[in-house]
């Protein structure tokens, strides 16, 4: 059984989480400049079983796509054409990034480890990625 990676979306960076190999656990991965996003996923995937990638689907309060979708739609088309042969599954992330912070403060992380994006985005991965396990689990 492969691992799950889980992809929050941004047009700056993009927060990566994955499972262990028995999909128990979710955890940070790493943060990714979204540009480099393509190569550093080939490379992870050349040294590593992923089964599956969840990607965050942002949504409004009504369960509408919001705004960021139109630049998150292209780029998962890319990464399906890039690897056909890969699972991809689209994951609500409404307040991941606010759940992100709070997790943070509520694990003691310093005012500056706070403000840092990229592991708030890693941070919203990992929500992301439980999320997605505890659904599948029920």
């Amino acid at each position: 059984m492969g691992r799950i990676l889980a992809i929050d979306y941004g047009r700056r960076r993009c927060g990566l989480a994955v499972t262990d190999p028995l999909r128990i656990v979710a955890t940070a991965l790493a943060t990714v400049d979204t540009p480099k996003l393509k190569d550093w996923l080939k490379d992870y995937l050349a040294h590593e079983t992923v089964d599956e990638i969840v990607m965050g689907k942002p949504t409004t309060m009504r369960g509408e796509p919001s705004d960021s979708m139109r630049y998150i739609t292209p780029a998962l088309g890319m990464l399906r054409k890039t690897f056909p042969d890969m699972k991809f599954t689209m994951w609500d992330e409404r307040f991941t990034s606010t759940l992100a912070h709070r997790a943070m403060l509520d694990a003691g992380y310093k005012k500056t480890d706070r403000q840092n994006k990229g592991a708030i985005d890693r941070m919203a991965a990992v929500i992301i990625l439980n999320s997605y396990l505890s659904s599948n689990s029920n």
